[in-house]
């Protein structure tokens, strides 16, 4: 019996465990390895004013994401708080998310408005998204609590 009343306790934990990792995926933009921002520190976009590529020695995670920092103090400063500094809705298309969709970014493609890391698909749609960047945040506001627990491939 205590066999039994064990494995049912480890299935329906990791059936617990998976379904959280799997809410976890799907609002956080990341490769097939969990690297977000592919790869560039999210730090460097508010101290350096630029995209800087991190090094792999010095990571965190975050929302299932793995990021990636130029220095020790940096992913410390993150560590301390990531919603300062990890791109808004979970690094997905700012854009794309204020027309119910979820699109890949490309890290150059950037904008800190507010003190929030925003970022688009491409230079192209963030010249899109620059016509009216408080009118497009809003839109994103209100579409993301609808749409960040739904896949990717469902909207």
């Amino acid at each position: 019996m205590f066999k039994a009343t064990l494995k049912t306790l480890t299935a329906t934990t990791f059936l617990l465990a998976s379904s959280l990792t799997f809410a976890a995926d799907v609002d956080m933009n990341a490769d097939i390895n969990d690297l977000a921002i592919q790869g560039y520190d999210p730090v460097s976009y508010f101290t350096k004013l630029t995209p800087t590529k991190g090094n792999v020695n010095y990571t965190a995670t975050y929302k299932g994401g793995i990021y990636r920092f130029i220095t020790e103090e940096n992913r410390d400063l993150f560590r301390s708080n990531p919603t300062k500094y990890a791109p808004q809705f979970g690094g997905f298309c700012a854009f794309g998310v204020s027309m119910d969709k979820k699109f890949d970014t490309d890290p150059l493609a950037w904008k800190i408005v507010e003190d929030k890391l925003y970022l688009n698909l491409n230079k192209n749609v963030q010249k899109k998204w620059l016509t009216d960047v408080s009118g497009y945040v809003s839109a994103a506001n209100d579409s993301w609590g609808e749409i960040k627990n739904v896949a990717t491939d469902d909207l």
